[in-house]
């Protein structure tokens, strides 16, 4: 199963990081937010991951093609023909597909520009900027139970974030975006789609938690995994620190792989 991260907006709630780079490449213990996402798929045994790239997409790409030598010890011998040896490997058995989905494309539409990749399979899909410790084979175990179009990750945190309206069967029955905060569960991301869900977008435009997930919210065909475990974004600059704060103290949550 592919894991499609959305890694395109311009996080423009955290200018400080992201006038220099994408959001998704803001470094936490000097490693991108992307790349601890990418770790705890891995930890699952999910390695094919599909980059939704945007604003400065080209950043992502050097990254990811830079990322096996960041990762290895290499002597540089210019007594040979600038002669290079490799020792020491350490990277992930990834394999991973950055693709520019365009600079002003809204997050359906980003989905929809990938749709050649995924072709008629399950998916996984959530956004670059946010880490958790969710199980991630119970989610999947869930969604393929409860047999809904979409399964998204509902976490109860006092944010401004998709508001959720759950009822019985963990069906959805309404999903509103950034509401008043409430305490109500949000869309936490961290979910699992089925390659049906295409043909609810129609284009660039499509807004795909406004526009997709309220309709599928109406048909009943949007399910809610509940975590009760740890969840942060990265929207601004202080949620950054408390992040590196959590990274440094050796505590980190998220950091299911060790």
């Amino acid at each position: 199963m592919k894991v499609v991260l959305l890694a395109g907006g311009m996080g423009t709630r955290i200018s400080e990081e992201s006038d220099y780079r994408p959001k998704p490449m803001v470094e936490i213990g000097g490693m991108p937010i992307l790349w601890h996402i990418m770790k705890e798929y891995s930890h699952y045994g999910y390695n094919d991951f599909i980059v939704c790239a945007g604003y400065k997409q080209h950043m992502i790409k050097k990254w990811f093609a830079d990322y096996f030598f960041y990762m290895s010890d290499i002597t540089f011998d210019f007594r040979h023909d600038n002669k290079m040896i490799v020792h020491n490997r350490q990277t992930e058995p990834w394999q991973v597909t950055v693709v520019d989905t365009g600079y002003k494309t809204m997050t359906g539409g980003r989905i929809r520009r990938i749709k050649d990749y995924i072709g008629d399979e399950s998916f996984m899909m959530t956004y670059g900027d946010g880490v958790c410790d969710v199980n991630i084979s119970e989610l999947v175990g869930f969604h393929k139970k409860m047999g809904g179009m979409v399964t998204l990750t509902a976490v109860k945190q006092r944010q401004q974030k998709g508001i959720l309206d759950i009822g019985l069967n963990n069906t959805v029955r309404a999903f509103r975006e950034k509401a008043a905060d409430d305490g109500a569960p949000i869309n936490a991301g961290y979910m699992v789609l089925e390659p049906g869900v295409f043909d609810y977008i129609k284009d660039d435009q499509t807004v795909f938690e406004t526009d997709v997930l309220q309709k599928l919210a109406e048909q009943g065909e949007l399910k809610s995994f509940e975590h009760t475990g740890f969840w942060q974004c990265m929207d601004t600059l202080l949620e950054k620190r408390l992040l590196e704060k959590l990274w440094d103290s050796g505590q980190a949550p998220w950091k299911v792989w060790e």
